[in-house]
């Protein structure tokens, strides 16, 4: 007796291990021009469509009163009337409106076939879809971050951001929302820009937030684009709009500032100070006015310097008697 042996079951398919995220798929797609005709083409075109369609109605009613009557060219004059109609809603259908700084998105049945940039009415391909995105220059002031410095203080800062689409094709299929992600790269970058350097008093050749504003917002810049290039956007400018310490720390920093402030002044006081003892007491001995011996001479130098640097006025001593009495 034959015994009948199970054939095996097949071998599952391998499951794929294609990464998915920052190495997997991506969008790969960059904007080229799709095909249209200019304002002139569009407008003979609209023109032949609003004929087309009285002329095409006209015909399908002779062609039906014909066949009515027994005619058999009823027939064919009510087929081209129906087919004067369907040309009409066609050519419609091929109609795109492009206002200045607006473009249109063409898509065929889902394949992206080209962009139209062309202002004024356009006669573009049957059967596409348009979506408009905007190429004006737009901006936008991030929310204000609390982030440390490079030295770990907490601080306040916020940034405005211009930009515009460059590559629409991208902005359109390569991200989800073109607006939402710059806003959000745009906050990472002035993040991380914020915590690279310190707010005030860098380490020689370092930039501050405070003292390098400038420099800082370039390289901000710098960033912001490198993190948006993927989604065809193109930034202009970037600048910081809010810097402060915050809060929980303001009044000590304040008071730092100020002590900072207060040694600035008093180191030029002294050097003035010094310097016009100096002055004062060369004149005294080249235009031999007096003669002072080492004793008086500090108590000179002494006394001005007093006088030079007091924070309050100084109030003379008249001594009428001998100087070393």
């Amino acid at each position: 007796m034959d015994v009948h042996t199970p054939e095996a079951a097949p071998a599952p398919e391998p499951v794929s291990t294609e990464p998915v995220g920052h190495d997997g798929i991506r969008v790969d797609i960059s904007e080229h021009a799709a095909w249209h005709k200019g304002s002139a083409a569009g407008i003979t075109a609209f023109l032949l469509g609003v004929l087309a369609i009285p002329f095409g109605v006209f015909l399908a009613i002779r062609g039906g009163v014909l066949l009515d009557a027994g005619d058999g060219s009823g027939g064919l004059l009510l087929t081209l009337g129906i087919v004067c109609v369907i040309v009409a809603v066609l050519i419609f259908t091929m109609f795109t409106i492009v206002a200045p700084g607006q473009t249109s998105v063409r898509q065929f049945f889902g394949r992206y076939v080209g962009t139209v940039r062309s202002n004024g009415i356009s006669f573009v391909a049957p059967f596409t879809t348009g979506r408009k995105v905007s190429v004006r220059v737009h901006n936008f002031e991030t929310n204000e971050l609390k982030v440390n410095d490079s030295d770990g203080n907490p601080i306040h800062i916020a940034a405005i951001v211009v930009w515009q689409v460059a590559d629409t094709a991208k902005a359109v299929f390569a991200v989800e929302a073109y607006t939402e992600f710059i806003e959000t790269q745009a906050e990472a970058a002035l993040r991380h820009v914020a915590t690279t350097h310190p707010y005030d008093e860098p380490d020689p050749g370092e930039l501050s937030l405070r003292g390098s504003t400038d420099i800082v917002s370039s390289e901000l810049a710098d960033e912001v684009a490198a993190r948006v290039a993927i989604a065809g956007l193109e930034v202009l400018e970037v600048r910081i709009s809010s810097l402060a310490y915050a809060p929980e720390i303001a009044q000590a920093m304040l008071q730092r500032q100020q002590a900072s402030a207060v040694i600035a002044a008093r180191e030029k006081i002294v050097e003035g100070a010094v310097t016009m003892v100096d002055q004062a007491l060369s004149r005294l001995d080249d235009e031999g006015i007096v003669t002072l011996d080492d004793e008086r001479r500090a108590q000179m130098v002494s006394n001005l310097l007093l006088v030079l640097t007091s924070d309050q006025r100084a109030t003379p001593v008249i001594n009428t008697g001998s100087l070393y009495s």
